[in-house]
């Protein structure tokens, strides 16, 4: 890990270079991408992205127990056993938010006295916000710079046992439970589901009155306790100020990687992976809707509502939600949205060039309508497409087209949940349709047109799209 210092901070860099920095091992490149990442700052998505390809060789450890069982002070003797085989090691100490500045209270970085000058070791204090269950929302990103930074493993200890902690297991590639005589954690780590994600047990401080008791007990627990994966956690005693019991720690959590590297399955990583998207759209979708709740004049109203006691902070919430339930369309039957703009060309070899060019994005492949005696390419774009249609011989409608208007728009396509009763209805209504009857059209799709007399001057097409695509889609 190279100690080099990054370019300033006053001197603005590109994504790329800081990308590069931090896959050198620099240190200070580091350090500015989990600040960028703790505070939100607009690059810090960017620099993830450019990341991340480059992210998944590190051995992730998380350390988790209740406070005072001495987390800390096993991290940093389990670290040391590392650094002494040369393995570099990262480390991401969650601490309690500070109340006044909103920052980590720096314990675990001060109980690490001898990890500090360690030229292998990276330790990082990283503050929860608030965030339940005890791990920053920035801490799976937190561990995919260091992981990139080249750090082959990374401790990740959490602030301390709660039901939401093993939120820890989408994250680590082993999770070790401490516990210790006295604190009861045994039973309550049990209630919490815990045991269930653990894949080492700890009995730290196995010095002190109490401690056999406690490993009998939970190799008890472990032999009642059932297992989605039907493996057994291993179970260690060990004393975290003398160091005994880390290195046989050491050992197991080094076969562990071994047999992970050797047995984990893609269904194991698409769980994973599923868990990690499904955890950053709840941040992202929530943080999007806290900040337009807190723009809207409904939330500074309520605010001064509930402060004077004319109205209370539940009632105020759920209308705050069906606000927002409102403006991003929850609970409402799908409405025809515009698929594609259909737009009649001579050439598909001559505008598919130009349109590329605009749009800056390749077409679909080509796609033939035996009875349309037409060829078709799509250009996706965020909400509609542009669909290019081609005639296949002088009898097409669309030659018949070219031929009265010249190249350009043809018609306007609009989807519908229910194909065969939205042309009824719309017969009722006076409205004049070139198909009575649902249709083949691309992609397998059933299609019917509205004629131009009734539309305004424009040819429609409606499309049958299912309720639920309809919804993800408009």
């Amino acid at each position: 890990m190279t100690n080099s210092t990054p370019v300033s901070s006053h001197a603005p860099i590109s994504i790329e270079t800081w990308a590069r920095l931090i896959r050198s091992g620099d240190r200070r490149s580091v350090a500015q991408a989990i600040t960028a990442i703790e505070n939100q700052e607009s690059q810090a998505t960017d620099l993830l992205k450019a990341l991340y390809p480059h992210a998944g060789n590190a051995f992730v450890i998380g350390l988790t127990g209740a406070p005072g069982v001495g987390k800390s002070t096993l991290l940093e003797k389990l670290a040391l056993a590392y650094r002494r085989e040369g393995a570099s090691v990262g480390i991401i100490a969650l601490d309690p938010t500070s109340p006044f500045t909103g920052g980590a209270i720096l314990g675990d970085r001060i109980r690490m006295q001898a990890l500090s000058t360690n030229a292998g070791v990276f330790i990082r204090s990283m503050a929860t916000r608030g965030q339940i269950g005890g791990l920053a929302a920035a801490t799976a990103d937190a561990v995919t710079v260091l992981d990139t930074a080249g750090f082959n493993v990374i401790l990740t200890e959490t602030v301390g046992v709660g039901q939401d902690e093993v939120e820890i297991a989408r994250l680590a590639d082993a999770v070790v439970l401490l516990l210790s005589p006295g604190f009861g954690d045994e039973i309550q780590a049990y209630k919490a589901g815990v045991m269930e994600i653990a894949d080492v047990l700890v009995v730290n401080k196995s010095d002190l009155p109490g401690s056999e008791r406690v490993a009998e007990q939970l190799g008890a627990l472990l032999t009642a306790a059932q297992r989605p994966d039907s493996k057994r956690p291993a179970l260690v005693k060990a004393v975290g100020t003398s160091g005994r019991g880390i290195p046989e720690l050491h050992a197991i959590l080094t076969e562990f990687q071994k047999q992970t590297t050797r047995e984990i399955s893609t269904l194991q990583k698409r769980v994973r992976t599923r868990a990690r998207l499904t955890d950053l759209l709840r941040q992202k979708l929530l943080a999007k809707m806290v900040a337009d709740t807190k723009e809207s004049t409904n939330f500074d109203q309520g605010v001064e509502e509930i402060l004077a006691r004319r109205r209370d902070p539940y009632t105020v919430a759920q209308e705050l939600l069906s606000d927002i339930g409102d403006a991003l369309g929850w609970d409402r039957r799908p409405t025809p949205r515009v698929h594609h703009v259909a737009i009649a060309v001579s050439s598909l070899a001559e505008a598919v060039p130009i349109f590329e060019t605009l749009l800056g994005r390749r077409g679909s492949p080509a796609e033939a309508i035996a009875d349309q005696q037409v060829r078709i390419i799509y250009f996706h774009g965020q909400t509609c497409r542009i669909e290019l249609l081609e005639p296949t011989s002088e009898e097409s409608p669309i030659a018949r087209f070219l031929s009265r208007r010249g190249p350009g728009i043809h018609h306007v396509a609009l989807t519908v949940e229910n194909l065969s009763e939205t042309l009824e209805k719309l017969a009722n209504e006076g409205f004049r349709l070139v198909d009575t009857e649902p249709r083949a059209g691309a992609g397998g799709r059933k299609i019917a047109f509205l004629h131009p007399q009734s539309t305004a001057g424009v040819l429609v097409e409606l499309m049958e799209e299912p309720a639920e695509q309809n919804k993800l889609k408009g």
